[in-house]
């Protein structure tokens, strides 16, 4: 027969042990969960209605906290994958979204071209016949192919003569169609600056008591 003390021994081992398991459990879950999480993404995603095309983080490069003035040009993110064993063809024009509101920007044109600021809002002209000659934003994407623009490249898709001013917290109106099916409208958001905008200059003496 165990003794009064012996069995408190026991006792107060099975109790550790418990809570070993249990802090194990609690360590396990919190690896688990911070192993799923993501970066957060400040693009666009979507798909067509079919799911034939996916559309991924689509967005209008950040260039500073101004933004583009009205009748410039602003460079567009996206990243296009074909789902389908068919070649497809893909369109990218920009449209007046019919519940205008302030903070939707609309193009007079989508092209792709060497990327240029074009006219400033003071300018005499704000046609998109006069910024620099662009290829019409359509192109061919192969069977489980994929079509990426980084607006950093050579060839920069683009939103040329904006509606208005495109800054931090607006979004630009686009229709995207696959073949001849019916546009799908989508807004691209501005993207959300990868590093924080400098601070401004402080005063001289403002943290002194004098």
């Amino acid at each position: 027969m165990r003794s009064q003390g012996t069995r408190r021994v026991a006792q107060a081992a099975g109790a550790a042990m418990v809570a070993v398991i249990a802090l194990a459990g609690c360590s396990a879950g919190q690896v688990a969960e911070t192993a799923i999480l993501k970066a957060p993404v400040s693009g666009l995603n979507t798909q067509s209605p079919d799911g034939g095309l996916l559309i991924r983080n689509l967005q209008v490069v950040y260039n500073n906290p101004e933004g583009y003035p009205a009748n410039s040009n602003a460079p567009i993110q996206i990243s296009l994958f074909n789902q389908t064993e068919q070649a497809i063809t893909v369109t990218i024009a920009s449209r007046i979204p019919q519940d205008v509101t302030e903070s939707v920007v609309s193009s007079q044109a989508v092209g792709v071209g060497a990327f240029a600021s074009a006219k400033k809002p003071s300018a005499p002209s704000s046609s998109a016949a006069d910024a620099p000659a662009l290829q019409p934003a359509k192109f061919t994407i192969e069977p489980l192919g994929s079509q990426t623009f980084l607006g950093t490249e050579t060839q920069v898709l683009q939103a040329v003569g904006l509606s208005n001013q495109l800054r931090p917290g607006y979004s630009l109106a686009l229709s995207i169609q696959v073949g001849s099916a019916a546009p799908l409208e989508v807004l691209a958001p501005f993207a959300i600056p990868t590093s924080p905008a400098s601070r401004a200059p402080g005063i001289e003496n403002e943290n002194s008591e004098e």
